[in-house]
């Protein structure tokens, strides 16, 4: 989905028709949070996966060192 200058402008536009300009701000900002979170939270997520395979490679690798032994 492009979307060019114009597109985007009118969009501002009628964002500022229905909101007025003192409420953009603070809608822009919660929305900002809001994607911040989103973020984190998708972050998190992945890193909760990938921890699963360093345990795996620490167990395989303590399995040999005591075969070693």
């Amino acid at each position: 989905m492009n979307l060019g200058f114009g597109e985007i402008a009118l969009i501002v536009f009628v964002a500022l028709l229905l909101f007025g300009p003192k409420k953009l701000p603070e809608l822009g900002k919660a929305a900002g949070k809001t994607l911040r979170e989103f973020k984190d939270a998708t972050r998190g997520i992945m890193d909760d996966d990938k921890q699963p395979e360093k345990t795996d490679k620490l167990e395989k690798k303590d399995k040999l060192e005591k075969k070693d032994v």
